[in-house]
């Protein structure tokens, strides 16, 4: 794996004069790069070039594009941590799952995304005064960031490349979501404004230059983002949800044609999963226990079978996360990804769903509506992957319980059923029971966006997941327990000290795995 190059001397980039930026190494956007017979800048500048670049660069950083980063991202912290896959390299004794992580495993999301989608920020500020691209770099840029700040709580954000600066100080979480919602909310209404206007697709890697739909994006990450604060601000998260749920704004994601997904030649997911090492990962346990006791046809779009055989051993078996790896390990499923299969930003099932969540508190429509955005939800999602004809069998199964895990090697990582939720809507149920179906079914279609999924697991404790059986925190997570951010880098204390020491202040914790976020402030 690639080392990131340290957050410290890649800000240096966001002080330096116009010319500076040009003359210097575009840092990941491989697609600036021109040889000697390429256009010369003048000629790039006249089409538009350099700012359908820097934005079509900064889109492959929401979710990262670039292998290295997104294995340790959105596979090895988000997939393993929110229940999607399970590292199957026996040769990596320390690793996020087991709490014992490197700090080349913990610092990516601070120390390369930052980075990235700052130096192109600024960038496109210096190259362009268009107010409709600059809207849509905002709106990137808290797709972005709110993905860093849910790693580690307190970031670097208001002040980052301040006054010439080489460090930066931090701000606390509450402050930076305060702050990404200003922004989002400055950014919809210039994309408002221009909402029946078309770009340059080839600005536009999601949707093609259609700035309607970048409207219905926007306002469906201000209502995950508010969701995301509802423990910790439930009267703004209420507001916020409303203002975004409201069509005078423009409208969320509602069908599966307004998906927001990037396109791939080379999927992350699938050069991890079966390139590195024959698959550094594979599927977890966790869902494919979920999905075989429910039944769920989406397996077969999901995953592919198990190469054991005999018995147990066959269909869909995950490899138990958090556990002593076995030699065997790539026995298990893996999970169904080409090379060109889009990575998804969002969907309409999770928008659905949250809608459902929004009704079930009492923030969004009448009393039973939030059966009505449950179903909606699942429905987009087998819309989504072309089995509409098994919607109305799976979601009438109010029998179907998650099954429990047994391991085709026979070693430590049985374990029984871990939740009792049916798919049927359990119109009996109290708020917990709803609310545990409602992100159970989101978890199952927002899959496989792991990143997401921890972050709700982390919010709401739903989907109930295997604990890990190899657990290497030394104390630091009891047994049974779950990791709850990042720490930071160990070069922060090294180069900005000042600054990471208000940080963890601000944290209200020990800089560990263990210490809870701002918005993690359920009981339970």
């Amino acid at each position: 794996m690639k080392k990131p190059q340290y957050l410290r001397r890649r800000l240096r980039l966001l002080a330096l004069a116009p010319a500076a930026l040009f003359a210097a190494c575009t840092g990941g956007f491989d697609d600036i790069n021109t040889d000697p017979y390429a256009a010369s800048k003048d000629d790039m500048n006249n089409d538009n070039y350099i700012v359908s670049s820097i934005l079509t660069g900064m889109q492959g950083w929401v979710i990262p594009l670039d292998v290295n980063t997104h294995q340790f991202t959105d596979i090895v912290l988000g997939g393993a941590l929110g229940g999607y896959t399970a590292d199957s390299n026996p040769g990596l004794p320390t690793r996020i799952a087991i709490f014992n992580p490197t700090n080349d495993w913990t610092r990516v999301m601070l120390i390369r995304v930052i980075p990235e989608i700052y130096t192109a920020y600024n960038k496109l500020k210096v190259n362009s005064d268009d107010e409709v691209a600059l809207a849509l770099a905002e709106v990137i840029r808290v797709a972005a960031v709110h993905r860093v700040t849910d790693t580690y709580g307190p970031v670097p954000y208001s002040q980052i490349g301040a006054d010439d600066a080489l460090t930066s100080p931090y701000d606390s979480q509450q402050a930076v979501y305060e702050r990404l919602f200003e922004e989002l909310d400055g950014a919809l209404t210039v994309l408002r404004n221009h909402s029946a206007e078309t770009i340059k697709a080839a600005s536009d890697k999601i949707y093609a230059g259609d700035l309607s739909k970048w409207v219905r994006f926007a306002n469906s990450l201000k209502l995950r983002m508010a969701m995301r604060i509802s423990y910790a601000a439930p009267d703004e998260a209420e507001r916020i949800v409303k203002e975004a749920l409201s069509g005078e704004n423009g409208g969320v994601i509602e069908s599966n044609a307004d998906n927001a997904q990037i396109p791939t030649q080379n999927n992350p997911f699938r050069v991890v999963m079966y390139d590195y090492n024959g698959g550094d990962s594979r599927v977890s346990a966790d869902i494919t226990s979920y999905m075989n006791g429910y039944k769920d046809p989406r397996r077969a779009k999901y995953f592919t079978l198990s190469t054991f055989t005999g018995g147990i051993r066959n269909g869909y078996i995950g490899l138990r996360s958090g556990i002593s790896i076995p030699s065997e390990s790539l026995l298990y499923s893996n999970m169904a990804v080409d090379y060109t299969t889009p990575l998804m930003w969002m969907n309409a099932a999770e928008v659905a769903f949250l809608k459902a969540e929004a009704s079930l508190r009492g923030w969004y429509g009448a009393t039973g509506d939030a059966e009505r955005w449950y179903e909606e939800g699942v429905r987009l999602s087998f819309e989504q992957w072309g089995l509409s004809g098994d919607y109305d069998a799976y979601i009438a199964d109010g029998v179907s319980l998650p099954e429990s895990y047994e391991d085709p090697l026979g070693k430590e990582s049985n374990t029984s059923e871990v939740s009792t939720v049916t798919v049927k809507w359990d119109t009996r149920g109290d708020f917990e029971t709803n609310l545990e179906q409602i992100i159970t079914q989101k978890w199952l279609a927002i899959y496989p966006e792991g990143f997401e999924a921890w972050c709700e697991f982390r919010r709401t404790g739903y989907p109930r997941l295997m604990p890990a059986t190899n657990n290497r925190s030394g104390g630091i997570i009891p047994e049974g327990g779950y990791a709850n951010r990042m720490p930071y880098p160990a070069e922060e204390y090294q180069e900005n000290n000042e600054h990471i020491n208000e940080a963890v202040s601000l944290l209200g914790g020990p800089d560990n795995m263990a210490t809870r976020l701002w918005w993690d402030c359920k009981e339970k």
